[in-house]
């Protein structure tokens, strides 16, 4: 079962609202007394339905939740849509300028500290979660997927696991490096990456930076599931395809009965 409802993030867009999407598995609405790990994700309107995904193509989370079983609640939330670069500005962690974007004010930071301080404690309130580090896990793709690697490392205290798709690694890979390197990570910190392998044609030098950023994170004992996704395309099309090892990963080794 998938709910959504409105919100609004003061900190970065005042009074206008958004949508915050939950998945409940099946068993949430019998088993009074059981209780999940919670996966938060972002760009929530392209996980659930295609009727609601910018390019009418979702990650088809839903479906495979329920097909799969997975005693897993997903809470994901909207980006910001304004034309003024909104979603860049909110899922980057740091100021950054590029050729096509110009300078983009990074506001990741907070960001990270509404679904922190804010988002969580009100899913920990409502829903039948463990609210525990071990079983709070973040994802995304793209900027999504920068912001994942940059939630679970810079806030490793809250966050044990995270799913980082196609990562937009290229708006400062010397901040990317700087932030690996400085962090406090937990030695059990679980990391699954990926990256198309059509998809890097388009950044050129991409792949030297995923490779070194994979090297970085073993050499901070991170466990680490990395893979180039053979005919892999930036798109929903491809992150859904890789659920079953994002997921996988993600939950292994949980004893929880997932």
């Amino acid at each position: 079962m998938v709910n959504y409802w409105d919100i609004k993030i003061p900190e970065l867009t005042g009074e206008e609202s958004r949508k915050a999407y939950i998945y409940l598995p099946d068993s949430y609405q019998h088993e009074n007394a059981k209780r999940y790990p919670v996966l938060y994700m972002f760009d929530g309107h392209n996980v659930f339905f295609d009727s609601h995904a910018t390019y009418g193509k979702c990650w088809g989370m839903k479906e495979y939740m329920d097909k799969t079983g997975l005693q897993l609640i997903i809470v994901a939330v909207e980006c910001n849509h304004s034309p003024d670069f909104g979603r860049l500005k909110e899922y980057a962690p740091f100021t950054f300028s590029s050729p096509e974007f110009g300078t983009i004010a990074g506001k990741g930071r907070v960001t990270m500290n509404w679904f922190v301080d804010t988002l969580k404690p009100e899913i920990d309130q409502a829903y039948r979660t463990f609210p525990d580090r071990e079983h709070t896990f973040i994802a995304g793709s793209s900027m999504g997927g920068l912001m994942s690697l940059y939630a679970v490392l810079e806030y490793n205290h809250v966050f044990s696991r995270a799913g980082v798709h196609s990562p937009s690694l290229w708006t400062d890979f010397n901040r990317v490096k700087m932030l690996i390197r400085t962090s406090l990570i937990r030695k059990d910190t679980v990391v699954y990456m990926d990256y198309g392998e059509l998809e890097a044609a388009s950044h050129p030098g991409i792949l030297r930076a995923f490779q070194k950023t994979a090297g970085l994170l073993l050499e901070k004992d991170v466990l680490l599931t990395c893979r180039i996704v053979p005919d892999g395309y930036h798109n929903e099309a491809t992150w859904e395809k890789q659920l079953p090892f994002m997921l996988q990963t993600i939950t292994y080794g949980i004893e929880n009965n997932l």
